[in-house]
């Protein structure tokens, strides 16, 4: 599945909330998707199937850990949601590794990219956020 195609059928209850605005977030929705059937063809391998629950878990855990850091009022809570985020990638990143000879390497190299992508965004992100002075939700609004 490409990006542009995912987005366009993504519902407009999540594309209307100001978090959407963070390309982080996006890719990490995306990634999660991804996972999803990542982690499905694993479980056919018997090999894999411990790689599984490890990808799938670490993989869709990314958008969660950034949205909840969004929603936190002060830049020092907001930066330690998206060190989760970050770690939850870094792990990604290491059961795609893991599973790269069940996924091959286009798979492989698709999904470390994306996930390289969101390492570095969040590693920008998290300094920002513990510099930033408290704000209110109705500011963000």
């Amino acid at each position: 599945m490409r990006y542009e195609e995912w987005e366009a059928g993504v519902p407009t209850t999540i594309t209307g909330d100001p978090l959407w605005r963070l390309k982080v977030y996006r890719l990490a929705l995306f990634l999660s998707d991804l996972a999803w059937s990542d982690s499905t063809r694993l479980l056919k391998d018997r090999r894999a199937v411990r790689n599984a629950d490890q990808l799938f878990r670490a993989a869709t855990g990314i958008a969660p850990q950034i949205s909840e850091g969004y929603s936190r009022s002060s830049g020092k809570d907001q930066a330690r949601f998206f060190e989760y985020a970050l770690g939850s990638a870094r792990e990604a990143r290491d059961w795609y590794y893991s599973a790269r000879r069940v996924h091959g390497e286009q798979v492989f190299a698709h999904r470390t990219m994306l996930l390289s992508e969101i390492i570095r965004m969040t590693i920008v992100i998290i300094p920002t956020r513990r510099a930033a002075p408290r704000i209110s939700k109705a500011s963000r609004e």
